[in-house]
């Protein structure tokens, strides 16, 4: 194979996965270590990609986001596609689960479709533990620090009283979902306090839009195959390949 056309071939799936290994490089072009990686520092030196320690990653790969908008901020952004993915994971919980509803709009959104009566709910979001309240559930809040901007209990005490806690079935949401960074939120307090819910969780949901997709901000509070994703629409279906997915419609 001649050298341009291993490049492009090499470009064509970072321009698919964001992220290549040399070892699988290897077998893709089945050429040897050596080629390959000559062809990424080639590749590095005209700028067509970054060149990391035992592979390549691409030049378009999405900046840090490390900026929190305000609840109120949020609430209306793709509202239509929330709506229908927070009726889908309401319709999930079954009598007698122990649930957690992480704060976010979407979670928040959820408890307007949740008829199950049997189940019990365990919350951070002040706002999702009065409307369940409201609506007869019988709610734990967690305690510790009440963040403002996303209305959300964190910190250690938040941890702690999960400590307490198994939960049948656990939503929460991102603020942003890569193959390889996983599932990101801007605030290490906030993704502590999701890193120890989803791990206290049996099955566990990311619950999102397809505007959080290929997003990454400052915090990993779970790998990308620790949950299940429920979204509207999966534009890059190789996503599937790392987790599983519910698309759903109407």
């Amino acid at each position: 194979m001649l050298t341009e056309e291993r490049q492009r071939l090499i470009l064509n799936k970072l321009e698919k996965e964001s992220v290549l290994y040399v070892n699988d490089l290897v077998t893709y072009l089945d050429t040897s270590e050596s080629t390959i990686r000559r062809d990424l520092n080639t590749l590095n030196k005209n700028g067509s990609l970054n060149k990391v320690h035992g592979g390549a990653t691409s030049i378009k790969e999405k900046l840090i986001n490390t900026i929190e908008e305000k609840v109120q901020n949020r609430q209306a952004l793709n509202i239509e596609e929330k709506i229908i993915i927070a009726k889908y994971a309401a319709r999930l919980i079954k009598p007698n689960d122990m649930v957690y509803l992480d704060a976010g709009t979407t979670t928040e959104l959820m408890i307007d479709f949740i008829t199950e009566k049997k189940a019990i709910f365990v919350t951070n979001g002040i706002v999702h533990a009065k409307k369940l309240i409201e609506k007869g559930f019988k709610t734990y809040i967690l305690g510790g620090e009440l963040k403002i901007i996303t209305e959300a209990i964190v910190g250690v005490e938040a941890i702690n009283s999960l400590r307490k806690y198994n939960f049948a079935k656990g939503f929460f949401g991102a603020n942003g979902i890569h193959k390889e960074r996983g599932y990101t939120t801007p605030d290490i307090s906030e993704a502590m306090v999701k890193e120890e819910a989803l791990n206290r969780s049996k099955e566990a949901y990311i619950i999102c839009d397809k505007s959080k997709f290929d997003e990454i901000s400052s915090i990993t509070f779970g790998d990308i195959n620790s949950a299940t994703i429920i979204t509207t629409l999966l534009e890059d279906k190789s996503y599937r390949e790392f987790t599983k997915i519910k698309e759903v419609i109407k």
